[in-house]
Parts: structure tokens; sequence; C-alpha cells
């Protein structure tokens, strides 16, 4: 059976989550049927991260197998059409080895965070950025985001219920952008790993807005870092704000 890897983006907000849901809706769970649409039978499809309800992707990645030889460009219009009216779109399609698998053969995520602050009601990015009224120190939290990049034990930055083996991982970016936008100002955390925690990088930029909003100075997130416990860290800021931007390979299959 020919495999193929899916780009996607899609609008989480109505969806619970990635992952397959026995009564709620999820993206898996559409492109799932619209597949069987194409190929009537089960499919099962795997992807490069689990995202949680509410949280956005521009670059995620999946595979699936197939009965058919499809042509990709053939493939990803057919998908897409049975795709709507799901706020879901498959952007490219490649046809990979056997061996390729979205999640396991992934080398990094890349993750975008946008927090808006301003005072007023968000209008045209409603759901799609986390609003603060109240204005940040941006050069507070990168220096306080120094303190995480590298390799570390995680375990404050963690869901209580993460079913990762290890709470080790190495964070490779933490990069904070600042942009003047209308009525407001945006900040962009870019975040850069193999693999991420259940819930770490909510638990990053919530302990960063601390940061940024003068309840905490950046040594304080060190040592919340190294107290190895859920407890010492900051609020888990809410989900809408977080994009899944990119997966990397050892060869970029839609190169």
């Amino acid at each position: 059976m020919p495999r193929y890897a899916l780009k996607i983006e899609y609008d989480g907000a109505p969806f619970a989550g990635w992952q397959r849901q026995a009564t709620l809706p999820s993206v898996q769970g559409a492109i799932e049927a619209a597949l069987a649409r194409l190929e009537p039978r089960e499919h099962t499809i795997a992807a490069a991260g689990r995202t949680d309800t509410g949280v956005h992707a521009t670059g995620q990645v999946a595979h699936c197998d197939m009965a058919r030889d499809w042509d990709p460009f053939r493939l990803a219009g057919a998908l897409n059409a049975h795709l709507r009216p799901h706020p879901v779109a498959v952007v490219a399609v490649a046809q990979v080895p056997d061996e390729f698998h979205a999640r396991f053969s992934a080398t990094e995520r890349r993750y975008l965070f946008r927090l808006l602050s301003r005072r007023a009601p968000e209008v045209h990015d409603r759901g799609r950025v986390w609003r603060v009224p109240h204005a940040l120190d941006a050069e507070a939290m990168r220096a306080a985001a120094a303190h995480l990049v590298g390799r570390h034990d995680f375990t404050t930055f963690r869901a209580a219920g993460c079913q990762a083996a290890s709470p080790v991982k190495t964070l490779d970016e933490l990069s904070l952008e600042v942009a003047e936008v209308a009525n407001g100002t945006e900040y962009r955390f870019r975040l850069r790993a193999r693999s991420f925690l259940h819930n770490q990088v909510r638990s990053i930029v919530g302990t960063l807005e601390r940061v940024g909003v003068g309840a905490w100075s950046p040594d304080e997130v060190k040592t919340a870092l190294e107290a190895r416990n859920r407890a010492a860290c900051g609020p888990v800021c809410p989900p809408q704000g977080l994009y899944l931007t990119g997966v990397g390979y050892p060869e970029d299959p839609f190169a």
C-alpha cells in the first residue's frame, strides 16, 4: 500500500484536539472520514503531534496508507473537497517510503504562541491569540526564557497527567518577537525541540507572561525550573494562541 505524507493546517477552535474521539469532533476524525470517502474502509492516520483542544496548526504532518497509487496533487484536492466545511486543509501531499512515520521519523517540532497586549477585546483574532489587558516587558521575558533553553528536567513545566517516559527534554529555541499591530502589541514566542511534554509550551508561556507583567523576576523562572515541581510553575495559558507551525525530518518529504 503506498504511503503518503500530508501537510495540514487547521483552526483548532471547533475540535476536541487532534486525536480521534468517540463522541466529539477531532481533526484526525475529520481527515479519516474524508479518506473513507475516497477509499471506503476504516482508515487510521498518525500525526507528528497530538494537539490539544483549541490548538491550531499551520504545519502539522500526518501519514496515511492508501490502496490506490494516487497522484499526490489529486489526493490533496480530493481530500480538501471532502473536508469541507471543516476548517481543515491539506496543503501538500507527498508519496513517502514505507518506513516513514509522521511521529517517529520527526527530528523536531516547531511551535508559535501569539500573545496580544491590548485593553479592548480582540475581534478579528478572536480564538487565535491570548489577549491580556496589560503591557509586558519583553526584555525581562527574554532574560527568563534564556534559563529554559538547553537540556533540562522540565518536570515543573509538564502536565500532571503527562505520559512521556522522561521529563528531560532539550529546548533548542525559545525566542520572542514583538510587533506593533492594530490597536495593540503582539508578542510572538517561537519554540523548537525534538519533542515536547504535555502542556510544556503553554506552561512556559504562562510563566513568562508573569515575568512580563512584573509578578516574577527572570531568576525566579530558573528557580522554578530547578525545583522540578509542578507546583512551582506559573499559570498555564489558554490554548487559543498556540500553533504547531512545522515538523522537521532528516529529509523534507515535501521538498
